[in-house]
């Protein structure tokens, strides 16, 4: 009997496994420390895991690894943590083999690490780089901590927890839930696993919680604005150094808040120029660094501008997914997305629909090319629930403290395909008015659907974006392309527009004629007729077609797409087709 009471008790208590105590040790927003170029060390290599397809190790408490009785007898456990098989991490399980390819639950990782106190006063910090989506970790038997969100960073203060020889075991739970963001149903993979770094951060006991800086968007070019916040509310004297600028500032920093306005001549970032300059802040006995770009991102009446003047932002979208790696990409995967995307013609990328890996943005600020980074709230979420939008707002909070100080990064988007009801209006305005609130150096946009009883752009957000997305599919699932000029015509939107998505299934190397579905001819065409309406379209002022390469999919089986969205211009296995060359010379016609 009391083996059956465990197991009932571990099928409820899967949502929540320790109370009170859970909610409490949530790691949200304001527990993130600032962590570029600190020195790591890193937890990633071989990990011992297994399949925990009831959660048995959080109802029956295997992280407190009892093996004996009160009398000292040897009690029979349903885990051996050492002799499970390994998986290197950072890992999308569901690539690592493919018996687990469609698996969605919960997986356990556990290793041993050894670790030695550098200084009386250091505080250390577990840095996991995401999970999808729900994680627990348990710390020489001890419960560390949760996150929720299967795409932003989050960081727990495990100084206390620590021994010379250390058990850490990680939860990755990747169970599609309805109250989560996103919730059940999207229109990509639902790769599971811990697929981004895990890192130890030593830090002194007063630290650099947030590092800010960016160029004020007041026109002058000139106005450099810093923030600080240390972990504590203490009053030092922090030193700004920008070298290349001849720049040595204090800034007075008082309850643990410091800011300061600073004149300055930096040569302006650009996808053409991607000048970075080596930025470090000291305060207090802490030491922070960054590479930052400056550049001024604005929206003027109907204009998006850069550095003062007009630009027509020149995109794709792009899926964090990789046929060998899930989620978890390789730098250099990142880099050939990138050059692909600038040799394609493109000054700007859509990161959708959540936050890519950080060094995405860091590459991009190399490399030279502006972003559009979101959340997601895609389709039709809870909106009702005031747990689902809490859940929303601290990835979005997460993410915009994570990048704020990436020149690259100009918009932020609160949501994707969103029907317009009076829950969605209220859930995605407060979101919006939350990123203004923490960035007033971006604009705010979410990718919205048009009304097609009308016809037009319409929808009650638009108040509260500084830019519309527009998602129209003119040719494919709206087929008949008389919709589109109409379209156009029919609207009149009083802030510029950045068509966020188009396009049509293609399998590579599949061909036919222009009005057979799936093949490239077809894919082709759509291509040629959304350029031509869209270069005579004065309000437009950008787009990202759908999308650069091929990614799975569990909602498509047709046999030109076999488990992958095909919309993209590559193929999965790297085949470009026809359209990346229609859409390359269009963007090179653009050209000056």
């Amino acid at each position: 009997m009391e083996e059956r009471k465990v197991e009932t008790e571990s099928r409820a208590d899967r949502a929540d496994c320790a109370g009170q105590e859970e909610v409490r040790k949530e790691a949200l927003s304001d527990g993130m420390i600032y962590d570029r170029y600190r020195k790591k060390e890193s937890l990633n290599g071989e990990w011992h895991y297994a399949v925990d397809q009831y959660d048995t190790c959080i109802g029956a408490k295997w992280y407190e690894e009892n093996r004996y009785d009160e009398g000292g007898n040897l009690l029979p456990v349903d885990y051996s943590f050492d002799e499970w098989d390994t998986m290197t991490l950072p890992c999308s399980f569901n690539t690592f083999d493919r018996m687990f390819l469609l698996y969605e639950g919960s997986m356990i990782f556990t290793r041993t690490f050894f670790f030695q106190k550098q200084k009386e006063d250091e505080r250390v910090f577990l840095k996991i780089g995401a999970v999808n989506y729900l994680c627990r970790v348990f710390l020489n038997k001890q419960y560390v901590g949760m996150h929720k969100g299967g795409s932003t960073p989050f960081y727990f203060d495990i100084t206390e927890y620590l021994a010379h020889s250390n058990r850490i075991l990680i939860q990755a739970d990747s169970t599609r839930r309805g109250e989560q963001v996103p919730t059940t149903v999207t229109d990509w993979f639902n790769y599971g696993g811990v697929y981004r770094d895990i890192e130890i951060i030593r830090v002194p006991a007063v630290h650099v919680k947030q590092f800010q800086t960016a160029l004020e968007p007041d026109g002058t070019f000139r106005n450099i604005r810093v923030e600080i916040r240390l972990s504590e509310a203490v009053s030092a004297t922090a030193v700004l150094t920008i070298d290349e600028l001849s720049i040595k500032k204090e800034i007075a920093v008082e309850n643990g808040v410091g800011e300061l306005v600073l004149e300055a001549s930096p040569v302006l970032w650009s996808p053409e120029n991607p000048k970075l300059y080596d930025v470090s802040l000291s305060c207090a006995g802490d030491c922070v660094r960054d590479r930052v770009g400056f550049r001024e991102f604005r929206v003027k009446g109907m204009d998006i501008m850069l550095n003062g003047g007009p630009i027509f932002l020149k995109g794709v979208c792009f899926h964090e997914d990789s046929a060998a790696d899930g989620k978890a990409l390789t730098d250099a995967e990142r880099v050939e997305i990138i050059r692909t995307a600038k040799e394609l013609g493109c000054n700007f990328m859509r990161l959708a629909h959540y936050p890519h890996s950080e060094r995405m943005a860091q590459l991009a600020d190399e490399m030279g090319l502006l972003l559009w980074e979101e959340i997601p709230v895609y389709w039709d979420i809870h909106f009702s629930s005031k747990e689902t939008y809490r859940d929303a707002e601290n990835q979005l909070c997460e993410l915009i403290t994570r990048d704020f100080n990436r020149a690259s990064v100009i918009i932020w988007s609160v949501g994707n395909e969103n029907q317009d009801t009076d829950e969605r209006l209220k859930f995605m305005s407060s979101l919006a008015e939350t990123a203004h609130r923490l960035d007033h150096t971006r604009a705010v946009s979410a990718a919205c659907l048009v009304n097609f009883a009308k016809n037009l752009i319409e929808d009650r957000l638009e108040e509260y974006l500084d830019v519309i997305g527009l998602n129209e599919y003119c040719g494919w699932y709206a087929a008949d392309f008389a919709t589109l000029p109409a379209l156009f015509e029919n609207s009149h939107p009083k802030k510029p527009v950045i068509v966020t998505e188009f396009g049509a299934d293609a399998l590579a190397g599949h061909h036919g004629t222009i009005t057979d579905k799936g093949t490239e001819d077809c894919q082709a065409f759509v291509y040629e007729k959304q350029t031509e309406q869209i270069r005579k379209i004065d309000y437009i002022k950008g787009m990202t077609p759908w999308i650069l390469r091929d990614f799975r999919c569990p909602r498509r089986t047709a046999f030109t797409q076999k488990y992958y969205n095909t919309k993209g211009l590559i193929s999965a296995d790297g085949k470009r087709k026809m359209a990346f060359d229609i859409l390359r010379d269009f963007y090179h016609s653009m050209e000056p």
